[in-house]
């Protein structure tokens, strides 16, 4: 037998790959599942990205090796996507680099910064590739709590009290998956100076930050925070475009230096067609932004709806893709609870706690359905309840 490295043993198959398995053989039985697991936008992309990939097609460079920087233009609509939306000033050619989906970059980072026996900074509940690519590094991963009753912000009291003197990477993730928490920039000050204080590489996971939110924040509006931060962004969630893989790093020129000798030894530059997909779609205009913000809002509302006739408890949110709810009083096993609804109603949510513990008690609804879907929904649960 050749056995896996040992490293794996500390990782598991991420929880959606294994439960939609178990979701599309039901499927498969005829039962009318409607999936409100995943964040995986349904919407199109703004009309001008398909033209501009399909164009793209017949030019002669297309189909041959591309820059591991990409296109010099992606860079510059990448950098002046965070001028529009941030107010943030990035060199388009230091301090951006593209990746094929900013997941790769939470493993890219890792590599980049952390060696064996050092401790990593994660949220609970947050998304689990923190964890799995801290350990893939053979690096330890220290949970800080996230908890309803701090509405779900790092209490800086308590982190001052860990023993940090193994830490190297802090994942912040604002706004929140899975809660929605908008998080501020007043927050990203007090962890900029954290990182200072410590010595540690502050990272926040930021593809949510244009969805539903008045104010969009980046990290890199805190003054002076440079030397110790970096940010991953993404079309996925803005733009509908998940499937695309096209995400952004950006920061100081001298920690992406570092990232890069780790990406150009793991992967080639990203195809010529999506690049040129991903520059239309960057340059949308806010008008588009704002007209899917609506759709999502109306989605929001019947969510929170069918949630309080599951006689949950909706956590208060004004943007994201999801909506946080605690379990009916009395009610702790959110895994018991899904799977209930899975089989008695043919309805996917996920449980709180594949997020972290403190996500247990929890269970996290998707806004990738569309509004007859919601109803639908509505109309099972509420039968269900009158039986």
């Amino acid at each position: 037998m050749i056995k896996a490295a040992t490293r794996l043993d500390s990782v598991q198959e991420y929880y959606f790959a294994t439960k939609l398995r178990e979701v599309r053989s039901i499927l498969e039985e005829g039962k009318p599942i409607i999936n409100a697991g995943i964040g995986n936008p349904d919407l199109l992309p703004p009309e001008q990205v398909i033209p501009a990939i399909t164009a793209a097609l017949q030019d002669p460079k297309a189909h041959g090796y591309q820059s591991y920087l990409g296109l010099p233009e992606l860079r510059e609509a990448m950098s002046q996507f965070y001028k529009t939306h941030y107010s943030v000033s990035l060199d388009a050619e230091s301090e951006i680099i593209p990746l094929m989906g900013s997941k790769e970059g939470i493993l890219h980072i890792s590599m980049a910064f952390l060696n064996p026996g050092d401790a990593v900074l994660i949220p609970d509940p947050g998304y689990p590739t923190y964890a799995s690519a801290t350990r893939l590094c053979e690096a330890m991963p220290v949970t800080y709590a996230l908890k309803e009753e701090y509405h779900w912000l790092p209490d800086l009291e308590e982190l001052e009290q860990l023993d940090l003197s193994k830490v190297k990477i802090m994942w912040i993730n604002y706004p929140h998956m899975p809660t929605s928490v908008a998080g501020s920039k007043e927050l990203f000050e007090k962890l900029v100076h954290f990182a200072k204080k410590h010595e540690i590489l502050l990272v926040n996971d930021n593809p949510y930050s244009c969805v539903g939110y008045e104010e969009k924040i980046s990290v890199h509006q805190v003054a002076h925070s440079e030397d110790v931060v970096l940010e991953l962004n993404s079309i996925s969630k803005t733009f509908n475009m998940p499937g695309w893989r096209v995400g952004m790093l950006t920061g100081k020129s001298t920690l992406l230096k570092e990232v890069l000798k780790v990406k150009t030894n793991m992967d080639s530059g990203m195809f010529y067609g999506v690049q040129k997909g991903a520059i239309a779609a960057l340059k949308t205009v806010d008008v588009w932004i704002e007209n899917q913000n609506r759709i999502y809002k109306i989605r929001r509302d019947l969510t929170i709806q069918l949630a309080e006739k599951l006689e949950m408890q909706p956590q208060e949110q004004n943007g994201g893709l999801f909506v946080w709810c605690k379990l009916p009083n009395g009610m702790t096993d959110d895994k018991a609870f899904v799977d209930q609804l899975l089989h008695e109603s043919h309805i996917f949510i996920a449980p709180g706690s594949i997020f972290g513990k403190n996500g247990e008690g929890y269970v996290r609804f998707s806004l990738c359905v569309n509004e007859d879907q919601i109803q639908e929904m509505i109309h099972r649960v509420t039968k269900k309840v009158e039986a």
